[in-house]
């Protein structure tokens, strides 16, 4: 068996990992022309501490953990208005079994347990033609190729989910927030910190990277659906700069640092809902099928647990069986926590039992 993954994040080389295991043979290809850089801190929880213990990067993993110490909120003069040693935004409970992770750091983990994989950089998927037993695939830039199974781990603005289903209005529902994240120098000299602040209807949250040397700053808005390229970086950082242009404090620092990072990262927080996530041979996984948002906290986990159920459900019929039947609950319970308090985040009690709420 042959299968392509579309997408080199943490979904599509995880299922990749999974699949390689069985013996199968996988292409990955990527759009970018590596691996992208950058990213926020993410968590793997629950279930997905399994995945990874499977995989086997879940030591490794623990080794590269944020390890913060807490967090302050600040108001608008920058005066420190509330500090905890117990918990973050980012994380949650510090004394919890979690990890926070930084997502560059975890894809390479990932990528590193690929071995025997293909990929192809640089390239994206043109056309999808599906007959009895195979999928003829069209690429940007490469050669046609024919595969067994199709799956697209290509994120919230998927190109396999438009191929296969159509526009990605139908299926994305805004949840009224936009965030910008990028990688700045750690001018306020902060050690394993993280600070917030939120003015109006902007804000940021910025946290240290393992080491201190940097920071990684998440700039962001609320307001509804705003028009705007999703490929088109420089007008991404405009759209920021007008929108967040009244932060006071170390936002026109920020804002400067935006404009000169080369990790810049910006979208919509979004939920992806399906009422199916196959059609024939080709399938979805991850934020293409179901993104929860990075409100949720979940959509590591989601991607990570989402790729082993699908790489079992391979394994076991040569398609992909019952992996929506398996992950819908899971699924259901993960993307309602980005709604459960808006603004506040969900309880831990929440989170606790949408992130266990899967036996693997």
């Amino acid at each position: 068996m042959n299968v392509l993954i579309s997408g080199a994040s943490v979904a599509g080389p995880a299922l990749a990992c999974f699949l390689r295991a069985q013996g199968v043979e996988v292409t990955v290809v990527e759009r970018a022309p590596g691996l992208r850089r950058g990213g926020q801190a993410i968590d793997i929880r629950g279930a997905a501490l399994q995945v990874a213990e499977r995989m086997g990067i879940l030591d490794a993993a623990r080794a590269l953990k944020t390890d913060m110490r807490g967090m302050s909120m600040h108001d608008g003069d920058g005066n420190e208005i509330m500090r905890t040693t117990e918990e973050t935004i980012s994380g949650g409970r510090l004394d919890s079994p979690d990890i926070e992770i930084m997502r560059d750091d975890l894809t390479r983990l990932i990528m590193a347990a690929t071995s025997g994989v293909e990929y192809l950089w640089d390239d994206s998927i043109a056309t999808l033609t599906q007959d009895a037993g195979q999928v003829h695939v069209t690429f940007e830039r490469g050669a046609s190729r024919t595969f067994d199974l199709v799956v697209g781990a290509d994120g919230m603005h998927s190109n396999t989910r438009r191929l296969l289903f159509g526009a990605e209005s139908q299926f994305v529902e805004h949840l009224g927030t936009h965030v910008a994240i990028f990688t700045a120098d750690n001018f306020l000299g902060l050690d394993r910190w993280q600070v917030w602040h939120r003015e109006g209807a902007a804000g940021f949250g910025i946290y240290t990277v393992p080491g201190n040397a940097h920071l990684r700053v998440n700039l962001g808005f609320e307001g509804g659906a705003a028009a705007y390229d999703h490929r088109d970086v420089e007008q991404q950082r405009r759209l920021v700069a007008e929108r967040c242009a009244g932060l006071r404090w170390i936002g026109p620092k920020l804002i400067e640092a935006m404009w000169q990072a080369d990790d810049f990262y910006f979208d919509a927080m979004a939920q992806v809902h399906l009422e199916r996530w196959s059609e024939g041979r080709v399938a979805l996984l991850g934020d293409a099928a179901y993104c929860a948002s990075p409100m949720s906290g979940q959509g590591t986990s989601l991607a990570l647990v989402g790729a082993y159920v699908l790489a079992d459900e391979i394994g076991r019929s040569g398609c992909f069986g019952r992996y929506q039947e398996r992950m819908a609950e899971f699924v259901a319970l993960n993307q309602a926590l980005a709604k459960e308090n808006p603004g506040q985040g969900a309880s831990p009690e929440s989170v606790a039992h949408a992130a266990s709420a899967i036996t693997l």
